[in-house]
């Protein structure tokens, strides 16, 4: 079951990452309420978007590091933390509550395998009264992702006998290890040799 790490408000607000308040931000999430039924509709049309037109970094060789919600639209790229900031605003810019989850995977580094923090997020659906976590990374050697109610599907099955972590807990804003990563490194090839591995909150 996942824990909130934060009081249930802070999961709506707006900060230098979450950055919803952008022109470009503003337009597309008010594009996905028109074109949405109920805001569960909203949730999958958010998510399908970010997931599958938002390219991850590893899948296109990018040279960009991308970390607040308007950069990864602008540019319309980022690593599953960057997106995961993209998913909250877009989500938090049509006041649904979302939040921010990790998983510790092995990377896929044959040479070096190693934990590493995996990002996605979590979302308040109303109409069940639940968190559920959701993962829009999109990364082309993971599964396949889906936003479904009745169970999780997300990228990375976690394998606890490999030492592979799951982190239930749901935090209002990205982990400080994260951020300090994403800002430190210019080039995405640094940011890969040199990714999170421990939460800085835990």
């Amino acid at each position: 079951m996942l824990e909130l790490a934060n009081s249930f408000n802070e999961y709506v607000e707006e900060s230098e990452i979450v950055d919803f308040s952008n022109t470009h931000i503003k337009s597309l999430s008010e594009k996905m309420q028109l074109d949405s039924s109920d805001s569960i509709d909203i949730i999958r049309r958010t998510f399908e978007y970010v997931r599958d037109r938002i390219s991850h970094s590893a899948d296109i060789n990018s040279l960009v590091v991308t970390s607040k919600a308007s950069e990864v639209l602008q540019e319309r790229e980022g690593t599953c933390y960057a997106k995961s900031h993209l998913m909250a605003a877009l989500l938090r810019a049509n006041n649904i509550p979302c939040g921010f989850c990790y998983q510790r995977v092995i990377n896929h580094d044959q040479k070096a395998p190693q934990l590493i923090l995996h990002g996605l997020n979590a979302v308040y659906v109303d109409a069940v009264e639940k968190w559920i976590r959701i993962d829009a990374s999109g990364l082309k050697s993971a599964m396949y992702s889906e936003f479904t109610l009745d169970r999780e599907k997300l990228s990375f099955n976690v394998r606890e006998k490999l030492g592979e972590e799951d982190i239930f807990i749901v935090f209002s804003k990205p982990d400080s290890n994260v951020i300090e990563k994403l800002t430190q490194h210019n080039l995405v090839s640094e940011l890969f040799s040199d990714l999170p591995k421990v939460l800085a909150k835990m």
